[in-house]
C-alpha cells in the first residue's frame, strides 16, 4: 500500500505528545515522588522558531507535571493540554477552538494513545523509536529517536519546504 505524500506547504500547525516525542521515554522518579524528564534543547529552539515565524504549536500529552508545564511555557507554548485521556477529543476540540483545519496538522506521536490522533491529521510524524503500529501509519519517520531532536527535524523538513526556515 502506497501513502500519498501530503503537501508540506499547507501545515501551518504542530501538535506534540510530550513523553516518548519532546523527551526519550525515561521517567526518573525520586523518593520525594518527584519525577523527572529530560527534554532537548534543538527540539526547543525549533518549537520556539516555528512560533516566531507564525506557526502554531500545541502540545497534547496524557501525563500532568508541573515541570513539564513550566518547560513548555518556558517555550512560549500557549496551547498546552495536560492529563488528557482522551486525545482524540482534546485534538478535536482544539481544532474547533482555533479554526484550523486537520489537513494543516502535523501530529507527532509515538504510541497507541496517539495513533487515532495521529489518523486525522494531514501529516503524521514519529520519532524513530516510535512503535511499530505507529510507524506504520507514519508518512514521516525521523532518523532521531524521541527527545533527541525528532521534534526538531520534524519542524525543520516543513519549515523547510515553506522556505520559513
Amino acid at each position: 500500500m502506497s501513502i500519498t505524500q501530503p503537501d508540506l506547504t499547507r501545515i501551518n500547525t504542530f501538535v506534540l505528545d510530550v513523553d516518548g516525542v519532546l523527551t526519550d521515554g525515561l521517567l526518573y522518579c525520586f523518593a520525594d515522588g518527584e519525577q523527572v524528564r529530560a527534554f532537548n534543547i534543538k527540539d526547543g529552539f525549533a518549537i520556539k522558531h516555528a512560533i516566531r515565524q507564525g506557526y502554531r504549536v500545541a502540545i497534547i500529552s496524557g501525563k500532568n507535571e508541573p515541570g513539564v508545564r513550566k518547560r513548555l511555557e518556558a517555550l512560549d507554548i500557549e496551547d498546552i493540554f495536560l492529563g488528557i485521556e482522551d486525545k482524540t477529543e482534546a485534538f478535536e476540540d482544539y481544532l474547533y477552538m482555533q479554526g484550523v483545519h486537520p489537513a494543516t496538522v502535523a501530529y507527532m506521536g509515538d504510541d497507541m494513545p496517539d495513533m487515532e490522533v495521529m489518523q486525522r491529521c494531514g501529516f503524521r510524524a514519529c520519532p524513530a523509536d516510535a512503535a511499530d503500529d505507529i510507524k506504520e501509519i507514519a508518512t514521516f519517520i525521523a532518523t532521531k529517536d524521541g527527545g533527541r531532536g525528532a521534534v526538531r527535524e520534524l519542524i525543520e523538513k516543513i519549515m523547510k519546504a515553506q522556505d520559513t526556515w
